[in-house]
């Protein structure tokens, strides 16, 4: 007997789509701080039905911040206004700039730009940030640059090392006028953080830098907390044995 296909509900937006994710990720209207945590969301409700996760999501969804809003059918039109004014006034007018004034040699030095200069950049960056900052703040710890074998090695850059268990590092460069502040963790990246603190015991702290320099300067209070209790739990571990 064949398999009954799953009903998807997604739109396809053909063409229009690349346009439509690119301005709505630039201008970050579908973060959790605008339209709540959507996979938490959807999770705690653990709907049968379509119908059952929309009214569920209405009834339940608020905005992810230190002042929640509800969010209702309205806002999320509202927001849906917001990304065709984007588009419209700012993203079509700059693209056609770009478009017009694009060059092959522009194309060429541009994979040659990404492929060769910023994946060097990149990587005399983390290594700064951790053996000029991280590793001289923790002399007693050992970091080492997480395995591209592992599952989570696109999304942890650094372990830490606390006896047999380890935090992660994820390192994000920022530009000196840069929020991070608005910088929301992906429910996949949530996901691939618990992921790792289930398998190496600690937690994952994303670490802003410009150039060699660490600009959440507070991350580091946080890891020493961690690193102690990461230390105490050896240390039961070991009176346990």
């Amino acid at each position: 007997m064949p398999k009954s296909e799953t009903k998807r509900y997604s739109k396809e937006f053909g063409k229009k789509e690349k346009v439509l994710n690119y301005a709505t990720q630039t201008y970050q209207l579908s973060r959790p701080n605008k339209v709540g945590t959507v996979m938490a969301l959807i999770r705690e409700c653990q709907p049968k039905t379509h119908v059952e996760w929309e009214k569920w999501y209405f009834e339940n969804a608020n905005t992810d911040g230190k002042t929640p809003t509800k969010i209702t059918k309205e806002s999320l039109e509202e927001l849906g206004e917001r990304l065709y004014v984007k588009i419209k006034e700012i993203v079509i007018p700059e693209w056609t700039e770009a478009f017009n004034q694009l060059t092959l040699e522009d194309c060429v030095e541009y994979i040659f730009n990404l492929t060769i200069n910023r994946t060097y950049d990149g990587f005399i960056r983390e290594k700064s940030v951790i053996e000029d900052n991280l590793a001289k703040e923790f002399s007693n710890i050992k970091f080492e640059q997480s395995d591209p074998e592992l599952d989570h090695a696109g999304d942890i850059d650094y372990l830490g090392w606390v006896g047999k268990k380890a935090f992660g590092i994820q390192i994000k460069p920022v530009t000196a006028k840069a929020n991070f502040g608005n910088y929301s963790v992906s429910d996949r990246l949530k996901a691939s953080f618990t992921e790792f603190n289930r398998k190496f015991g600690g937690e994952v702290f994303i670490v802003y830098s410009i150039d060699d320099k660490i600009k959440n300067n507070e991350v580091i209070e946080q890891i020493a907390l961690e690193v102690k209790r990461l230390q105490r739990l050896q240390e039961l571990t070991t009176n346990k044995t």
